[in-house]
């Protein structure tokens, strides 16, 4: 039994009778154990999607370079600093990458040590999600969150690299539960306390994305949480200033450090954290240029991320490879949110269901605008949408299952708007499961592309075929009312729907796939990305002739950009960035570069740019070494070249 009593029919399993608030009465309930054993047996079957072949799959370079440096220097890893010397920091907050830098310093430089904490990450948001979705709308619900969760591609694909979404997405739903917690336990300061923390914690791995879901976790907790308006707006505004405590901690602290014994913040003019947050990667993700299109206009590289083609706008996320990374579910989920809410419109205030629609509700579309208006998106930002998108459909399948047995009208828990007069209550959802499969198994066939890597020639059809026999099903059930034939249509539409984004994980998973792929993609993209570790390979088999032309000098050379030093990282050197990442950040400066030179601390720069003015120096006073035809010229640079 729960805190609440408001609870509804929709909190129970599938086997079970109306709820306590329907009947009254204590509910049936199956064996803890299975709901155990199918949680865990789901929760293995992700860690093992994540963990599979390992070491086959491309890491993005920069941040790999990044964890590295940070692993071998104390200094480097309390400043999240890119390069061993520690000039200039990586151009994200550094909270992921303590993690992957606490794995590699214990385990060695690898793939396997550098992607184990994704891996741990994304089961941890397995079992949360589960016990987060289960405290408000049963554990039903809570199980089938957490499969659709572990079937779609677009966490599968980013639990397998080392991009920092992993850890965010982990302490996000971990706060969701705190949240969730509160509304079904009293609301107990603390829980929104712990709320507050994982928040803060979330914007050191992701930064003002993770400020994204405050709206929802608020507003759940304004509208369903225990007790009065003033004491629940008290709460939330505490648990509101821990998260912005807990957020701007480090870059407060890193600010008060005099800046020449600290690494330039890269993304910044000013040599400033806040603006390499708020403004490099926040608001200037809005109409401006991208870091990666500033790295490719500065030195012509074209980066291994995945930037998605489509242009702003609210149907980005459901088309191409957007839509076949996350947006399989994504109307689907929208639709049992809506749903949802309008059949509840009358129920008591603190009704723990409401609550859980609220929360995930709101979360999917706040991300869904900001995705929507951005001015380019990796495609891997949108496995944050997958655990709102798993969330509801749990919700929605296990209220449908409660709401469409036949029970009297007086027990039966609202899923969808009042039927009207003459219809029974249990055939509105019957009909709603129809036409959801219908439409989510047709949307999935249009996604599939004719061409692409691992799509099956069978599975078109087989998604129709499966949509047909399940929505034949549901309508079945809308004529012969009984509770069997419902559960049968409940599980052919779940099957139905889940057929393709299982599919799609099984490729990404059986050809090695990580973060920079999504589902299907065509054998082109596919291809370059594979070239990723052979163009590493390529870099390390240089090392050797570089360390000739480095001639003693202690740093093995410099390079415009931190993308171009990146792949040079396997020689535990130091690789000078020139730039920051982009190529155009004023570190080091022109007179830093200069008095370098003269002491003799590099020999050799590769640039790219003669229109930065520290690159035209070079050029005009060292010896360009470079071969006729290469991107990247090749400067020899020598204490003299930089005299007087």
């Amino acid at each position: 039994m729960t805190d609440n009593p408001s609870i509804s029919a929709a909190g129970t399993s599938l086997p079970e009778t109306p709820g306590p608030a329907a009947t009254g009465a204590r509910p049936a309930r199956e064996p803890g154990w299975l709901r155990r054993v199918a949680l865990v047996a789901i929760a293995a079957l992700a860690g093992l999607s994540y963990a599979w072949q390992l070491g086959r799959d491309p890491l993005e370079p920069y941040y790999a370079a990044a964890v590295r440096s940070m692993a071998g220097s104390w200094h480097d890893f309390v400043f999240g600093a890119f390069d061993p010397a520690g000039t200039i920091t990586v151009d994200k907050l550094p909270g992921a990458f303590w993690a992957q830098a606490l794995s590699v310093h214990v385990f060695g430089y690898s793939t396997w040590a550098m992607v184990l904490p994704q891996v741990i990450e994304g089961v941890v948001t397995v079992l949360v999600l589960y016990r987060a979705v289960a405290r408000l709308a049963g554990p039903a619900a809570g199980l089938i969150a957490v499969l659709v969760l572990a079937a779609s591609p677009a966490v599968v694909a980013l639990d397998r690299g080392n991009i920092s979404d992993s850890l965010m997405i982990m302490l996000l739903v971990l706060a969701a539960d705190a949240v969730s917690g509160a509304i079904v336990r009293g609301g107990a300061w603390w829980r929104l306390t712990v709320a507050g923390i994982c928040v803060g914690l979330a914007f050191q791995a992701k930064m003002v994305e993770a400020w994204m879901v405050l709206p929802a976790l608020g507003l759940a907790y304004l509208i369903s949480g225990p007790g009065t308006s003033w004491r629940r707006a008290r709460q939330l505004v505490v648990a509101g200033l821990v998260a912005a405590a807990v957020s701007l901690l480090w870059i407060t602290a890193v600010s008060l450090v005099p800046a020449a014994s600290r690494p330039y913040a890269d993304g910044s003019s000013d040599n400033s954290l806040y603006s390499q947050v708020f403004v490099y990667n926040g608001f200037g993700r809005f109409g401006e240029q991208t870091p990666l299109q500033l790295l490719t206009g500065e030195i012509g590289a074209i980066s291994v991320l995945r930037l998605s083609p489509a242009a702003p706008g609210p149907a980005r996320l459901l088309t191409s490879e957007l839509g076949r990374d996350t947006g399989w579910l994504l109307p689907a989920a929208l639709l049992a949110a809506v749903a949802g809410l309008t059949g509840l419109r009358r129920r008591p205030r603190g009704e723990p269901l409401r609550a859980c629609l609220i929360l995930w509700g709101t979360w999917l579309v706040t991300l869904w605008i900001v995705f929507s208006v951005t001015t380019v998106l990796n495609t891997y930002y949108t496995a944050a949408l997958a655990p709102a998108a798993a969330a509801l459909i749990g919700a929605g399948v296990a209220t449908a299952w409660s709401a469409g047995r036949t029970a009297s009208p007086a027990t039966t828990p609202a899923l969808a708007p009042s039927p009207g007069p003459g219809v029974r209550p249990a055939l509105v959802p019957r009909l709603v499961l129809a036409v959801l499969v219908a439409g989510t198994a047709a949307y999935a066939a249009w996604l599939i592309p004719p061409a692409g890597r691992d799509v099956p020639g069978w599975l078109v059809p087989a998604v129709i075929v499966a949509g047909v026999l399940a929505t034949g099903t549901a309508l079945a059930g809308a004529v012969v009312r009984r509770d069997a034939v419902f559960a049968a249509a409940l599980g052919a539409g779940i099957a139905a729907v889940a057929l393709v984004p299982a599919v799609a994980c099984t490729g990404l998973v059986t050809s090695h796939e990580s973060a920079f792929d999504t589902p299907f993609e065509p054998d082109r993209v596919a291809t370059a990305v594979d070239s990723l570790p052979a163009l590493v390979a390529g870099a390390d088999q240089l090392i050797p002739h570089l360390e000739l032309a480095q001639g003693g000098a202690p740093d093995l050379m410099a390079t415009q950009s931190a993308a171009v030093a990146s792949v040079f990282a396997a020689s535990g050197e130091e690789v000078l960035p020139i730039g920051g990442f982009t190529g155009t950040i004023p570190s080091p400066t022109l007179s830093q570069l200069q008095a370098g030179i003269r002491a003799g601390q590099f020999h050799l720069v590769l640039a790219s740019s003669l229109a930065d003015p520290r690159i035209a120096w070079i050029a005009a006073h060292c010896q360009n070494v470079s071969k006729p035809g290469d991107a990247l010229k090749s400067y020899l640079c020598l204490p003299a070249n930089a005299a007087g």
